[in-house]
């Protein structure tokens, strides 16, 4: 018999039929009753096993964490809390799990020992949500832009190019490290390598994604990205997603209305078709609230906070008010950030983000309009001649969600600020064509997915939103 998933027989409308479901334990009471999931939902189906007429020796292989295979009459159950059992008329174990050595047992795990076990970490509920809801924002990226004719392109993972010329990059070799080919110098000779040149995992699929742009319009990609950031902090991985719109012909303006739009509707795109997930987690984080002190909890609940972003316009900021905003404030004036703001040019901390967000403007902010010596090359360069067309989205509890900007598309001064920053015009050779051959105001930005994922789900811990972590000393899975 076809296997129907839990989560279609819970919705059902029809009773009394018989029905296989397949999935795993997690709990087995009175030798009778067991509640099974098979990850399409949050809820258990109660599976009402006749253990008179079973063998003992299969009995006891029904524990926690074994894989059944259960046939039986689909019927109103008696119990509270649950609107169908299925009185088992047939069951097989597929397979066995040794009860004493299986980590998941029904109880409260911490985080951190969920991470350690991070390959079975999503039998639990809390993360059987998470990672529901991340697979439904993934749609909703791709079901955003496709419907809006946007093109996705798959960008190389493998580049020559530091798109952020941050340097942070994992390197990408197939050279012997005993026996390392030298040049003369002694430097490392990587016209032996594989490329022929250095290349290294990327950091971003933006500059290849402007290509596309300048020909297809508008494209997005959403891909693997990598940074070889020493890191340990509660916001970094080493290994992420990324999702990446370019769009020709848009300027600054259009760009932060594109990235609104797109934020909102994502989370609305959730909201509405995760809304089991989200409720769980909701109160997961509600009762964790009742251990913290009062001044630590959250103003909003999880759905509310989703609802405000949904709901609110973002508040457009340039960087220049926000610095002013920042100097004159009482955290500031008190010596109660960690980093003081004493002059404009400051690169703006986490601290400082939240605060804007949290505090003064108590909305989501779109800063505009940075200092041009802290932001990238391409980024278009203002008539003052000292900000850039740059755009950061900050979020509650997060920070910086979104970095876009307009792109430079002007040849002379691309080149001019790229030998300001001893950029190699050799290596981008390709990128600057696009400035040469029909170039074109376009703009984009990258939104980093475990942050988003991070917000929606209200978790508290990136490492706690992707399947398999990457981070510093840390690759075990």
């Amino acid at each position: 018999m076809k296997r129907s998933s839990i989560k279609a027989l819970l919705a059902s409308s029809e009773s009394g039929i018989e029905v296989t479901v397949k999935g795993w334990v997690r709990t087995f009471r009175n030798s009778q009753f067991i509640a099974l999931n098979d990850g399409s939902t949050l809820q258990n189906l109660q599976c009402v096993v006749d253990f008179e007429n079973t063998p003992e020796a299969e009995l006891k292989r029904i524990t926690t964490g074994s894989a059944l295979s259960v046939t039986g009459l689909l019927v109103e159950s008696q119990g509270a809390g649950q609107k169908y059992e299925v009185q088992a008329t047939h069951f097989e174990v597929l397979g066995d799990c040794d009860a004493e050595k299986f980590p998941m047992q029904p109880k409260k795990h911490s985080l951190e020992f969920l991470r350690e076990n991070a390959h079975l970490r999503v039998r639990t509920n809390t993360f059987s949500a998470v990672m529901r809801l991340r697979s439904l924002l993934s749609f909703a990226v791709h079901k955003y832009f496709q419907d809006r004719g946007f093109y996705y392109v798959h960008t190389p993972i493998i580049t020559g190019s530091d798109a952020e010329g941050a340097g942070e990059m994992f390197r990408v070799t197939a050279l012997p490290f005993d026996k390392t080919p030298r040049t003369e110098e002694g430097a490392v000779n990587f016209k032996e390598d594989f490329f022929g040149k250095e290349t290294n995992l990327t950091v971003s699929g933006q500059l290849e994604a402007e290509t596309y742009a300048m020909a297809l319009g508008q494209v997005y990609t959403f891909g693997p990205t990598f940074r070889a950031e020493n890191s340990n902090t509660s916001r970094h991985l080493a290994e992420f997603w990324m999702i990446e719109p370019e769009v020709a012909f848009n300027d600054l303006t259009d760009n932060m209305d594109l990235a609104e739009d797109f934020i909102k509707y994502v989370i609305a795109y959730a909201m509405e078709h995760g809304s089991e997930d989200l409720e769980f987690l909701e109160k997961r984080l509600l009762d964790e609230e009742k251990n913290k002190p009062q001044n630590e909890r959250s103003p909003m609940a999880l759905l509310e906070k989703l609802q405000f972003v949904v709901n609110n316009g973002f508040k457009r900021v340039s960087y220049t008010e926000a610095i002013d905003i920042l100097k004159n404030s009482k955290p500031n004036k008190n010596k109660k950030f960690q980093y003081s703001i004493d002059e404009w040019g400051a690169d703006l901390q986490s601290e400082h983000e939240r605060y804007l967000v949290e505090k003064h403007f108590e909305a989501p902010v779109i800063l505009f309009d940075y200092p041009a010596k802290i932001k990238a090359f391409y980024m278009r360069l203002n008539e003052d001649g000292k900000t850039v067309r740059a755009m950061d989205i900050l979020f509650p509890g997060i920070g910086e969600i979104v970095g876009g900007s307009q792109r430079e598309e002007r040849y002379d001064v691309l080149v001019e600020k790229m030998k300001t920053l001893d950029i190699s015009e050799e290596e981008l050779w390709w990128y600057l064509d696009t400035r040469r051959f029909g170039t074109a105001v376009h703009a984009g930005f990258g939104l980093g997915f475990e942050r988003l994922v991070l917000f929606v789900t209200g978790m508290t811990n990136i490492r706690d939103v992707i399947p398999f972590p990457r981070t510093p000393q840390s690759a075990e899975f």
